[in-house]
């Protein structure tokens, strides 16, 4: 017998009245819907704690993510958006953002035999969408190609829920303990091995967005390590700084690069990267 479907909870279903839903995805402590209403056109995440397997520990900090999005968003001066609990976490609504993201938008680049170069144009969009975070004294610590949403007028940086900068509310908040590990710079890797947990930096989001544009444009990861490696022998690759000789076709080739220097203070700044493509 089948699981019945998730449902949204009945807080963010009295809030928003939805006339169409769409469950987006719901894996590791996350769920994801797309909403129309006669309110507008939303994301609606919902968070629950991850149960611990033979393989991972338990991660009840999933349940705790939207809420602290929220937060976020809050500080940021975000406008038409709501957070707050329910029976199994918290959870969060925003505008939808329409477009594809950067790893399926740069798709033809990666073709077998492809002669395209990947757009500067749509870099620097993704490098304007991060340094006007990065202006209002914040950093994502959590850049990845699927973070940035490319729409027709503007390039949105998304998923908030792990950013630092300002206050969050103490109970909706939780360190740090790094991200996806294939966008992880080599100092935050080294941390998290040592001791847990991290302090996100710009520059740690520069090395983050230079490894989502090389992966969204050659299909490569940064570091060399198998695909099916534990988390741990991934992150110990990256700290030890197992680069692969990849390169990006075009003019982003030698930027990138830059980008993911082992040494935080290489790295050139988001102005400097915005300054080269343009």
């Amino acid at each position: 017998m089948s699981a019945s479907p998730p449902e949204l909870p009945i807080v963010v279903l009295d809030a928003l009245m939805p006339s169409a839903q769409r469950l987006v995805l719901n894996r590791r402590g996350s769920m994801v819907w797309e909403v129309q209403s006669h309110r507008g056109h939303y994301a609606v995440k919902v968070g629950y704690p991850i149960e611990a397997t033979a393989d991972w520990p338990a991660q009840p900090w999933t349940a705790l993510a939207p809420a602290r999005e929220g937060a976020v968003l809050h500080r940021l001066g975000a406008v038409d958006f709501a957070y707050g609990e329910w029976e199994q976490g918290t959870w969060n609504f925003q505008p939808w953002r329409e477009g594809p993201d950067l790893y399926q938008l740069w798709e033809p680049c990666r073709r077998p035999g492809s002669s395209i170069a990947p757009s500067t144009t749509v870099a620097a969009s993704c490098v304007q969408a991060l340094a006007e975070l990065h202006a209002k004294g914040w950093v994502h610590g959590d850049v990845q190609p699927a973070h940035f949403i490319v729409g027709p007028e503007q390039t949105h940086l998304i998923d908030l829920a792990l950013a630092r900068g300002g206050d969050v509310p103490k109970g909706y908040d939780f360190p740090f303990r790094g991200c996806l590990v294939h966008y992880e710079a080599p100092e935050i890797a080294r941390s998290v091995l040592s001791t847990g947990e991290a302090e996100p930096t710009e520059e740690a989001d520069i090395y983050a967005l230079g490894a989502s544009l090389l992966i969204s444009a050659t299909g490569w990861r940064a570091m060399a390590y198998p695909d099916d490696a534990p988390r741990t022998v991934q992150r110990e690759a990256v700290a030890n700084g197992r680069r692969r000789p990849v390169k990006v076709r075009g003019e982003l080739g030698e930027l990138v690069d830059a980008m993911l220097s082992p040494a935080p203070e290489d790295r050139p700044t988001i102005y400097e990267v915005g300054k080269a493509l343009n």
